[in-house]
């Protein structure tokens, strides 16, 4: 019949009893089968870690600066690691950097969530954050506020 149709004898479900054998066009198939792969693998974005890394006597436009990078690496899907690194004296002053990341962290708030918090590493002070939004507490009117505003024909 496959010969006969001028197509292919595909077998489907190889451990079914009896097996699955079907009639088409296998090369078709294969293509449709990677054209549907395609397509998913089109809406989907690898989140890649980007780094961020300042001093701890950054200036305060400059961490500003950093921080407008840091949100559109978020707001473009990819993770960010904050660094601050550390070299000679400046290792005796940690609080110094867990400050600064602290200060990162408050201006991302609207876009990111700390995936990991602060931890030094070696002569690194570095914190991780990931896209998305943090949840915010929705102004809801008072039910007296209604009443009062129904009462006055408004």
């Amino acid at each position: 019949m496959a010969r006969e149709a001028d197509l292919d004898l595909v077998e489907v479900a190889p451990n079914s009893v009896p097996p699955v054998c079907r009639l088409l066009d296998y090369g078709k198939f294969k293509y449709d089968q990677a054209k549907k792969e395609r397509e998913s693998r089109k809406g989907q974005h690898a989140s890649v870690l980007r780094e961020i890394r300042m001093r701890p006597k950054i200036d305060t436009h400059d961490l500003q600066m950093k921080a407008r990078n840091a949100e559109k690496f978020l707001k473009g899907g990819d993770k960010v690691k904050v660094t601050v690194m550390f070299r000679g004296r400046e290792m005796v002053h940690p609080e110094i950097g867990r400050a600064i990341l602290d200060q990162v962290a408050e201006q991302l708030k609207e876009v990111s969530v700390i995936e990991k918090p602060p931890n030094m590493e070696g002569r690194f002070l570095s914190a991780i954050l990931a896209p998305g939004h943090a949840k915010t507490a929705t102004p809801t009117r008072e039910p007296a506020a209604e009443a009062a505003g129904a009462e006055d024909g408004r």
